[in-house]
């Protein structure tokens, strides 16, 4: 029966939807929490199989990352982790912190009672949370990490225009890369639940300026850490790797 054949197409559409939004959500999680380290190639049959997805699954995500920023297509040659520097890590927290700043203003003016409450309420989640994982101190709480960017949304969440939060959304989630392939940092003295308590009590203030004073210093802190203690440690193992290449061809001819 016609209407029969067309539920079935329907079911298989809504299921191939799924199935790609899926992939798509998996392996942005990986290349966020740096399980797939910057530079390193990224072959599509290797992520058919981690990923136990098809083909075109895997090329509309890698598309859709492509496009975030995430991924690197390279002509002729598939697709990288997009890399990382120092450098792109500074301009990237320029450009965050003028883009937080924006959101944050308008959210401000614009916010009512029920932002409020949100954001209160995303504060007190994250607080409650720690940071590190309880049964290994020297890796990240992924449940900390999902609070704290609840915590970030719920501030700008009342900006109204979609294409700050948008813009605002991909800066975040590259700064997100950068921070999770920082070496531990325990030997680090920030508070940062008393910095994210300033910044909400500026924004329940209705302080705009503030609270995109104590935003741009928060976010640039982070990198201020980022590239004093651990920058210098990821240069040194880079230039350990291109110091061992020479060494081992020397072996390698002697042989």
């Amino acid at each position: 029966m016609p209407g029969v054949r067309y539920d079935a197409a329907m079911s298989r559409s809504r299921s191939a939807t799924t199935h790609t939004q899926d992939t798509y959500e998996r392996l942005r999680a990986d290349l966020l929490a740096c399980r797939l380290r910057p530079g390193a190639r990224l072959t599509i049959s290797d992520l058919c199989g981690q990923l136990g997805a098809n083909l075109s699954a895997v090329r509309e995500a890698l598309s859709r990352l492509t496009s975030e920023g995430l991924v690197v297509a390279e002509p002729q040659r598939g697709f990288r982790v997009a890399p990382i520097s120092a450098d792109e890590l500074r301009d990237l927290t320029a450009v965050r912190a003028d883009i937080e700043g924006m959101c944050l203003e308008r959210a401000i003016a614009a916010g009512d009672v029920g932002w409020e409450s949100q954001l209160v309420a995303a504060f007190h989640r994250l607080s409650r949370t720690p940071e590190r994982e309880p049964a290994d101190p020297q890796r990240m709480n992924e449940a900390w990490s999902a609070a704290h960017s609840a915590f970030h949304e719920a501030l700008v969440s009342a900006c109204g225009s979609p294409w700050l939060l948008r813009l605002r959304a991909i800066l975040y989630a590259q700064s997100e890369r950068y921070r999770r392939l920082s070496v531990p940092l325990a030997e680090v003295a920030r508070d940062l639940n008393r910095e994210h308590q300033a910044i909400m009590e500026a924004a329940l203030a209705r302080d705009a300026g503030q609270a995109r004073a104590l935003m741009a210093r928060h976010v640039e802190l982070t990198t201020r850490v980022l590239l004093e203690q651990s920058w210098p440690v990821e240069e040194k193992r880079a230039s350990g790797r291109r110091a061992s290449r020479p060494a081992k061809e020397a072996v390698a001819s002697a042989a």
